[in-house]
């Protein structure tokens, strides 16, 4: 679809990667008013000819002239890329939505979830006054799934809330979609599997680790999504426990949530507070939330409450979310709220 003749020119940075890839396309099919999507990533994925609005685009390497003109520049390669790069665009005068995780040790940095500010603000960066912010950083989908819960239930003053993400391959990147491709295949022909990536069988197999060989550890990435939701949070909202499984499936994040309220809480009032969150709730008679169903869906999928046959005041969630889709919403309400701002 034709891009709108507007003056908001942006740029991708780790245009090649499968966030690169879902946050163009997301931009192209929301209406957001680019009247350019400039392309750029390392060296390596320089030239690649892909498109933009239909029409042929090529790649281009990243440099600092390249991101001048840009009102918005999105970071979606690695987070090393992130910080190596994202100042030269702040410097160009763009304005940097991090998907990376790269500037979250910033101090110059503000991570945002606008769906949120209703009920909590984002935490405000601690910098010298009157110095101007132009890195804005959108959290991880674990991360405000994990916010967004803690959010919803903070009125209901919950004395627990737990949540198990179940991790697709595809946080790993082509790399780790190509792995799990080749162990499935491998095994089911009694082959050596791959384990380049994961140092470990994946394929038909739910791990809370990686093998010792892994560059990446499991226990890592879980660090990193517990310090997103401090971050945010703060000490304003109770924080939820929670862990990473690695799960045998190349896209989505499917969720259990456990939550343990100290006073009585209806099914309806719960199941409004996640509808105005941005939750899509599903009915005991609707088919469950899957990886497979949030596929390509801007909202997370979540089912309504389930009352713990043990616990008076416990219940049970299940949910799922596109790992790609959901944050590329999130980074692009970031840039349409500054674009109102």
């Amino acid at each position: 679809m034709p891009l709108p003749e507007h003056s908001v020119r942006v740029g991708i940075a780790g245009a090649t990667s499968l966030r690169g890839k879902d946050l163009k396309y997301w931009l192209e099919e929301s209406g957001f008013p680019a009247s350019e999507i400039r392309l750029v990533d390392e060296d390596l994925a320089a030239g690649t000819l892909t498109e933009v609005a239909g029409e042929p685009a090529i790649v281009q390497p990243v440099s600092e002239s390249g991101f001048e003109g840009l009102r918005f520049v999105f970071f979606t390669g690695s987070a090393a890329f992130a910080a190596q790069h994202g100042p030269a665009a702040d410097r160009a005068g763009a304005a940097v939505i991090d998907m990376t995780g790269g500037f979250w040790a910033s101090p110059r940095a503000r991570p945002w979830i606008p769906q949120l500010d209703a009920l909590i603000s984002p935490p405000a960066p601690a910098a010298l006054p009157n110095d101007h912010y132009h890195i804005w950083v959108a959290p991880s989908t674990p991360a405000i799934i994990a916010c967004s819960l803690a959010a919803a239930f903070a009125e209901f003053s919950p004395t627990r809330l737990a949540i198990v993400f179940f991790q697709p391959v595809s946080e790993r990147g082509e790399a780790g979609i190509t792995e799990l491709e080749g162990q499935t295949i491998n095994l089911l022909s009694f082959q050596p599997m791959p384990q380049k990536v994961f140092d470990t069988q994946v394929a038909f197999n739910l791990s809370s680790r990686w093998g010792a060989e892994s560059e990446e550890k499991l226990a890592d990435a879980r660090i990193a999504v517990a310090r997103e939701v401090q971050r945010y949070l703060g000490d304003r909202i109770s924080l939820p426990a929670m862990t990473l499984l690695q799960a045998p499936v190349f896209y989505g994040h499917a969720f259990a949530a456990w939550a343990e309220f100290d006073r009585p809480a209806t099914e309806e009032a719960l199941t409004a507070r996640l509808t105005s969150l941005g939750f899509k709730v599903l009915a005991p008679d609707e088919a469950s939330p899957s990886n497979l169903a949030a596929a390509g869906e801007a909202q997370p999928m979540i089912t309504s409450p389930a009352r713990d046959d043990n616990v008076s005041r416990g219940y049970w969630f299940w949910g799922a979310a596109d790992n790609f889709r959901l944050a590329s919403v999130n980074a692009t309400r970031i840039a349409e709220r500054l674009l109102a701002s």
